[in-house]
Protein backbone atom coordinates (compact mmCIF):
# COMPACT_ATOMS: atom_id res chain seq x y z
CA UNK A 1 0.00 0.00 0.00
CA UNK A 2 1.22 3.19 -0.83
CA UNK A 3 2.47 5.70 1.93
CA UNK A 4 1.62 2.47 4.69
CA UNK A 5 3.97 2.51 7.49
CA UNK A 6 4.43 -0.51 9.98
CA UNK A 7 4.52 -1.14 13.82
CA UNK A 8 3.63 -4.99 12.75
CA UNK A 9 3.82 -7.54 15.35
CA UNK A 10 5.50 -11.23 14.22
CA UNK A 11 5.21 -14.40 15.63
CA UNK A 12 1.62 -16.39 16.17
CA UNK A 13 -1.79 -15.23 16.12
CA UNK A 14 -4.68 -16.76 18.28
CA UNK A 15 -7.78 -17.17 17.00
CA UNK A 16 -11.07 -18.43 18.39
CA UNK A 17 -13.11 -21.12 16.40
CA UNK A 18 -16.44 -23.11 16.72
CA UNK A 19 -15.51 -25.99 15.14
CA UNK A 20 -18.96 -27.90 16.03
CA UNK A 21 -21.58 -27.49 18.16
CA UNK A 22 -20.50 -27.07 21.42
CA UNK A 23 -17.07 -26.87 20.38
CA UNK A 24 -14.78 -23.93 20.27
CA UNK A 25 -11.11 -23.91 20.49
CA UNK A 26 -8.14 -21.72 19.73
CA UNK A 27 -5.99 -21.92 16.75
CA UNK A 28 -2.22 -20.96 16.58
CA UNK A 29 -1.59 -19.46 13.49
CA UNK A 30 1.14 -16.93 12.26
CA UNK A 31 0.44 -13.38 12.25
CA UNK A 32 -1.84 -12.60 8.94
CA UNK A 33 -0.25 -9.97 6.48
CA UNK A 34 -1.89 -7.22 5.39
CA UNK A 35 -2.59 -6.71 1.13
CA UNK A 36 -2.88 -3.88 -0.81
CA UNK A 37 -5.15 -1.59 0.65
CA UNK A 38 -5.58 -3.55 3.86
CA UNK A 39 -4.19 -3.14 7.50
CA UNK A 40 -3.12 -5.10 10.13
CA UNK A 41 -4.69 -4.55 13.67
CA UNK A 42 -3.72 -5.61 16.63
CA UNK A 43 -7.04 -6.37 19.07
CA UNK A 44 -7.56 -4.75 22.53
CA UNK A 45 -10.47 -6.42 23.22
CA UNK A 46 -13.51 -7.70 21.47
CA UNK A 47 -17.10 -8.68 22.62
CA UNK A 48 -19.63 -11.57 22.84
CA UNK A 49 -23.26 -10.63 21.27
CA UNK A 50 -24.64 -13.04 23.54
CA UNK A 51 -27.99 -14.04 20.91
CA UNK A 52 -26.22 -14.63 17.79
CA UNK A 53 -22.89 -15.75 18.61
CA UNK A 54 -25.18 -18.68 20.92
CA UNK A 55 -27.21 -19.31 18.67
CA UNK A 56 -24.10 -19.91 16.82
CA UNK A 57 -22.14 -22.30 19.13
CA UNK A 58 -25.19 -24.20 19.22
CA UNK A 59 -25.02 -24.88 15.60
CA UNK A 60 -28.31 -23.85 14.86
CA UNK A 61 -27.70 -21.73 11.69
CA UNK A 62 -29.90 -22.98 8.55
CA UNK A 63 -27.99 -23.86 5.84
CA UNK A 64 -30.44 -22.09 3.46
CA UNK A 65 -29.05 -18.46 5.41
CA UNK A 66 -25.70 -19.59 5.96
CA UNK A 67 -24.24 -16.74 3.36
CA UNK A 68 -26.99 -14.38 4.13
CA UNK A 69 -25.97 -14.40 7.85
CA UNK A 70 -22.07 -14.69 7.69
CA UNK A 71 -20.32 -11.99 9.43
CA UNK A 72 -18.53 -9.23 7.58
CA UNK A 73 -15.56 -10.34 7.86
CA UNK A 74 -15.42 -13.65 9.61
CA UNK A 75 -13.29 -16.87 8.47
CA UNK A 76 -14.63 -20.05 7.61
CA UNK A 77 -17.96 -20.80 6.98
CA UNK A 78 -21.20 -21.13 8.74
CA UNK A 79 -22.43 -23.36 10.38
CA UNK A 80 -19.00 -24.40 10.96
CA UNK A 81 -15.76 -24.45 10.98
CA UNK A 82 -16.02 -20.72 11.57
CA UNK A 83 -14.52 -17.82 13.71
CA UNK A 84 -17.21 -15.61 14.36
CA UNK A 85 -18.15 -12.30 15.73
CA UNK A 86 -18.47 -8.72 15.04
CA UNK A 87 -17.58 -6.68 17.67
CA UNK A 88 -13.76 -5.82 17.75
CA UNK A 89 -11.55 -3.06 18.88
CA UNK A 90 -7.46 -2.64 18.44
CA UNK A 91 -4.37 -0.70 17.24
CA UNK A 92 -3.60 -0.42 13.94
CA UNK A 93 -0.35 -2.09 13.88
CA UNK A 94 0.12 -1.51 9.35
CA UNK A 95 -1.39 0.51 7.40
CA UNK A 96 -2.00 4.02 6.09
CA UNK A 97 -0.26 6.95 8.04
CA UNK A 98 -3.44 8.39 9.25
CA UNK A 99 -4.55 5.21 10.67
CA UNK A 100 -0.95 3.66 12.18
CA UNK A 101 -1.52 3.32 15.93
CA UNK A 102 -4.75 4.68 16.12
CA UNK A 103 -7.91 2.79 17.95
CA UNK A 104 -10.69 1.49 15.63
CA UNK A 105 -13.62 -0.25 15.63
CA UNK A 106 -14.16 -3.08 13.11
CA UNK A 107 -16.90 -5.62 12.35
CA UNK A 108 -14.40 -8.71 13.25
CA UNK A 109 -14.29 -11.27 15.85
CA UNK A 110 -12.64 -12.78 18.63
CA UNK A 111 -8.93 -12.64 16.82
CA UNK A 112 -5.59 -11.41 18.54
CA UNK A 113 -4.66 -9.81 15.24
CA UNK A 114 -7.16 -9.05 12.31
CA UNK A 115 -6.78 -8.12 8.50
CA UNK A 116 -9.80 -5.83 6.87
CA UNK A 117 -9.44 -3.04 3.96
CA UNK A 118 -8.62 0.07 5.49
CA UNK A 119 -12.08 1.49 4.42
CA UNK A 120 -13.76 -1.10 7.55
CA UNK A 121 -12.20 0.80 9.78
CA UNK A 122 -13.93 3.00 12.00
CA UNK A 123 -11.85 5.47 14.05
CA UNK A 124 -12.00 5.99 17.67
CA UNK A 125 -11.81 9.57 19.29
CA UNK A 126 -9.48 9.44 22.49
CA UNK A 127 -12.43 10.19 24.89
CA UNK A 128 -14.34 7.01 24.26
CA UNK A 129 -13.23 3.83 26.23
CA UNK A 130 -12.52 0.52 24.40
CA UNK A 131 -15.40 -0.91 25.97
CA UNK A 132 -17.83 0.82 25.01
CA UNK A 133 -16.56 1.22 21.79
CA UNK A 134 -17.26 -2.18 21.22
CA UNK A 135 -20.73 -1.88 21.15
CA UNK A 136 -21.01 0.31 17.95
CA UNK A 137 -21.70 -3.13 16.59
CA UNK A 138 -25.14 -3.63 18.61
CA UNK A 139 -26.08 -0.15 18.38
CA UNK A 140 -26.09 -0.24 14.54
CA UNK A 141 -28.57 -3.14 15.02
CA UNK A 142 -30.64 -0.78 16.95
CA UNK A 143 -30.13 2.10 14.61
CA UNK A 144 -31.50 -0.07 11.80
CA UNK A 145 -34.61 -0.93 13.46
CA UNK A 146 -35.48 2.38 14.48
CA UNK A 147 -34.57 3.30 10.64
CA UNK A 148 -37.33 0.42 9.53
CA UNK A 149 -40.01 1.75 11.94
CA UNK A 150 -39.39 5.41 11.38
CA UNK A 151 -40.12 6.40 15.04
CA UNK A 152 -41.11 9.91 15.40
CA UNK A 153 -41.61 12.35 18.09
CA UNK A 154 -44.04 11.38 20.58
CA UNK A 155 -44.78 7.71 19.39
CA UNK A 156 -45.96 5.46 22.35
CA UNK A 157 -43.08 2.57 22.20
CA UNK A 158 -42.47 -0.67 23.87
CA UNK A 159 -39.21 -2.96 23.11
CA UNK A 160 -39.96 -6.55 24.32
CA UNK A 161 -36.98 -8.29 26.00
CA UNK A 162 -34.31 -6.21 28.01
CA UNK A 163 -31.11 -8.16 26.94
CA UNK A 164 -28.22 -6.48 25.07
CA UNK A 165 -30.14 -5.84 22.09
CA UNK A 166 -33.15 -4.80 23.79
CA UNK A 167 -31.59 -2.11 26.15
CA UNK A 168 -29.34 -0.64 23.37
CA UNK A 169 -32.69 -0.26 21.15
CA UNK A 170 -34.33 1.03 23.87
CA UNK A 171 -31.25 3.74 24.85
CA UNK A 172 -31.37 4.53 21.07
CA UNK A 173 -35.32 5.38 20.77
CA UNK A 174 -35.50 7.48 24.72
CA UNK A 175 -33.16 9.94 21.97
CA UNK A 176 -35.97 10.37 19.74
CA UNK A 177 -38.18 12.05 22.68
CA UNK A 178 -40.91 9.20 22.00
CA UNK A 179 -44.24 9.90 24.41
CA UNK A 180 -44.00 6.69 26.12
CA UNK A 181 -40.98 3.87 25.87
CA UNK A 182 -41.09 0.95 28.16
CA UNK A 183 -38.85 -2.08 28.09
CA UNK A 184 -41.10 -5.42 29.16
CA UNK A 185 -39.40 -8.42 30.45
CA UNK A 186 -40.13 -11.20 32.61
CA UNK A 187 -37.10 -11.58 34.80
CA UNK A 188 -36.52 -8.99 37.50
CA UNK A 189 -32.70 -8.52 36.95
CA UNK A 190 -33.62 -7.34 33.47
CA UNK A 191 -36.26 -4.53 34.35
CA UNK A 192 -33.85 -3.78 37.40
CA UNK A 193 -30.81 -3.20 34.03
CA UNK A 194 -33.23 -1.30 32.72
CA UNK A 195 -34.06 1.12 35.17
CA UNK A 196 -30.43 1.63 35.86
CA UNK A 197 -30.27 3.22 32.06
CA UNK A 198 -33.14 5.43 32.91
CA UNK A 199 -35.82 3.49 31.10
CA UNK A 200 -39.19 2.66 32.08
CA UNK A 201 -39.43 -1.01 32.81
CA UNK A 202 -42.41 -3.42 33.69
CA UNK A 203 -43.45 -7.11 33.50
CA UNK A 204 -45.84 -8.40 30.13
CA UNK A 205 -48.72 -7.68 32.69
CA UNK A 206 -48.42 -4.52 33.48
CA UNK A 207 -47.49 -2.90 30.02
CA UNK A 208 -49.86 -0.76 28.21
CA UNK A 209 -51.51 -2.00 25.28
CA UNK A 210 -51.82 1.15 22.83
CA UNK A 211 -48.25 1.08 21.41
CA UNK A 212 -47.41 2.67 17.88
CA UNK A 213 -44.56 0.75 17.60
CA UNK A 214 -43.16 -2.37 19.17
CA UNK A 215 -39.49 -3.94 18.98
CA UNK A 216 -39.23 -7.51 19.69
CA UNK A 217 -35.87 -9.28 21.00
CA UNK A 218 -36.52 -11.88 23.49
CA UNK A 219 -35.87 -14.57 20.41
CA UNK A 220 -38.57 -16.32 22.54
CA UNK A 221 -42.45 -17.63 21.64
CA UNK A 222 -44.29 -16.00 25.00
CA UNK A 223 -42.34 -12.82 23.48
CA UNK A 224 -43.67 -11.99 20.24
CA UNK A 225 -47.07 -12.81 21.73
CA UNK A 226 -46.78 -10.01 24.22
CA UNK A 227 -45.43 -8.28 21.24
CA UNK A 228 -48.53 -8.71 18.88
CA UNK A 229 -50.82 -8.34 22.24
CA UNK A 230 -49.33 -4.90 22.76
CA UNK A 231 -49.20 -3.02 19.75
CA UNK A 232 -51.49 -1.00 18.86
CA UNK A 233 -54.58 -1.20 16.54
CA UNK A 234 -52.79 -0.27 12.92
CA UNK A 235 -49.47 0.01 14.82
CA UNK A 236 -46.15 -1.90 13.73
CA UNK A 237 -44.42 -4.90 15.11
CA UNK A 238 -40.42 -4.75 14.50
CA UNK A 239 -39.01 -8.53 15.07
CA UNK A 240 -35.75 -8.22 15.70
CA UNK A 241 -34.93 -11.43 17.13
CA UNK A 242 -33.31 -14.38 14.81
CA UNK A 243 -34.75 -17.63 15.80
CA UNK A 244 -32.05 -19.66 13.43
CA UNK A 245 -33.47 -23.11 12.80
CA UNK A 246 -36.17 -22.89 15.27
CA UNK A 247 -39.89 -22.47 13.51
CA UNK A 248 -41.86 -20.58 16.13
CA UNK A 249 -45.67 -20.30 16.79
CA UNK A 250 -47.00 -17.21 15.43
CA UNK A 251 -50.24 -16.21 16.99
CA UNK A 252 -51.60 -15.01 14.13
CA UNK A 253 -55.36 -15.94 14.77
CA UNK A 254 -58.03 -13.96 16.64
CA UNK A 255 -57.94 -10.05 16.29
CA UNK A 256 -54.90 -10.15 14.60
CA UNK A 257 -55.86 -9.06 11.33
CA UNK A 258 -58.76 -7.32 12.65
CA UNK A 259 -56.58 -4.72 14.30
CA UNK A 260 -54.70 -4.77 11.01
CA UNK A 261 -51.38 -5.05 12.73
CA UNK A 262 -48.18 -5.13 10.67
CA UNK A 263 -45.07 -7.15 10.82
CA UNK A 264 -41.77 -5.95 9.77
CA UNK A 265 -38.20 -7.85 9.50
CA UNK A 266 -35.09 -5.73 10.60
CA UNK A 267 -32.15 -7.75 9.26
CA UNK A 268 -28.98 -5.82 9.69
CA UNK A 269 -27.38 -7.04 6.69
CA UNK A 270 -28.79 -4.17 4.27
CA UNK A 271 -29.48 -0.62 5.29
CA UNK A 272 -32.98 -0.05 6.27
CA UNK A 273 -35.53 0.39 3.28
CA UNK A 274 -36.66 4.12 4.12
CA UNK A 275 -32.97 5.10 4.06
CA UNK A 276 -31.45 2.66 1.88
CA UNK A 277 -30.69 4.89 -1.14
CA UNK A 278 -29.29 7.52 1.13
CA UNK A 279 -27.04 5.65 3.94
CA UNK A 280 -24.30 3.38 2.96
CA UNK A 281 -23.78 0.73 5.66
CA UNK A 282 -20.40 1.82 6.69
CA UNK A 283 -22.41 5.57 7.40
CA UNK A 284 -25.02 3.40 9.09
CA UNK A 285 -22.24 2.10 11.56
CA UNK A 286 -20.16 5.41 12.43
CA UNK A 287 -23.68 6.83 12.99
CA UNK A 288 -24.41 4.32 15.72
CA UNK A 289 -20.64 4.65 16.95
CA UNK A 290 -21.26 8.19 17.22
CA UNK A 291 -25.00 7.67 19.38
CA UNK A 292 -22.88 6.15 22.08
CA UNK A 293 -23.45 8.34 25.08
CA UNK A 294 -21.87 7.48 28.93
CA UNK A 295 -24.77 5.22 29.37
CA UNK A 296 -23.94 2.40 27.75
CA UNK A 297 -20.88 2.01 29.56
CA UNK A 298 -23.38 0.50 32.36
CA UNK A 299 -24.01 -2.63 29.58
CA UNK A 300 -20.68 -4.02 30.30
CA UNK A 301 -20.95 -6.67 32.65
CA UNK A 302 -18.16 -8.80 32.91
CA UNK A 303 -14.80 -9.82 31.04
CA UNK A 304 -12.59 -12.90 30.63
CA UNK A 305 -9.24 -13.31 28.69
CA UNK A 306 -9.62 -14.94 25.35
CA UNK A 307 -8.25 -18.20 26.50
CA UNK A 308 -11.66 -19.19 28.35
CA UNK A 309 -13.70 -18.15 25.45
CA UNK A 310 -14.41 -22.02 24.99
CA UNK A 311 -15.72 -23.09 27.86
CA UNK A 312 -17.89 -18.60 28.35
CA UNK A 313 -19.46 -19.74 24.92
CA UNK A 314 -20.40 -23.18 26.15
CA UNK A 315 -22.23 -21.56 29.44
CA UNK A 316 -23.89 -18.84 26.91
CA UNK A 317 -25.33 -21.03 24.61
CA UNK A 318 -26.52 -23.44 27.37
CA UNK A 319 -27.73 -20.85 29.59
CA UNK A 320 -25.74 -21.14 32.78
CA UNK A 321 -26.65 -19.40 35.39
CA UNK A 322 -24.15 -17.05 35.64
CA UNK A 323 -24.29 -15.70 32.28
CA UNK A 324 -28.18 -14.74 32.96
CA UNK A 325 -26.46 -11.02 34.34
CA UNK A 326 -24.57 -11.01 31.06
CA UNK A 327 -25.25 -8.07 29.08
CA UNK A 328 -22.25 -7.09 26.67
CA UNK A 329 -19.05 -10.00 27.94
CA UNK A 330 -15.86 -8.63 27.11
CA UNK A 331 -12.52 -10.78 26.12
CA UNK A 332 -9.40 -9.39 27.12
CA UNK A 333 -6.45 -10.01 25.21
CA UNK A 334 -3.42 -9.71 27.96
CA UNK A 335 -3.92 -13.33 28.83
CA UNK A 336 -5.48 -12.65 32.46
CA UNK A 337 -9.46 -10.87 33.58
CA UNK A 338 -9.54 -7.23 33.27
Amino acid sequence: MEGMTTTAPTGTAREYWTEAAFTGRLRQVPVPRPGPDEVLIETLASGISPGTESLVHRGEVPSEVAELMRAPHQLGQLPFPVSHGYLNVGTVREGPPELQDRRVFTLTGHRSHVVVPAEACHLLAEEIPTERALLAGVAEVGLNAVWEAQVTLGDRVAVVGAGLIGLVTGLLVSRVSPARIQLVDVDPSRRQAAEQLGLDAVPPEQTEGDHDVVFHTSSSEAGLATALRITGDDGQLVEMSWFGSRAPRVPLGEDFHARRLRVVAAQVGEVAAPKRLRRTRAQRLGTALGLLDERFDLLVTGSSPLERLPEVMNDLASGAEWTRQQLLHVVTYQGEDS
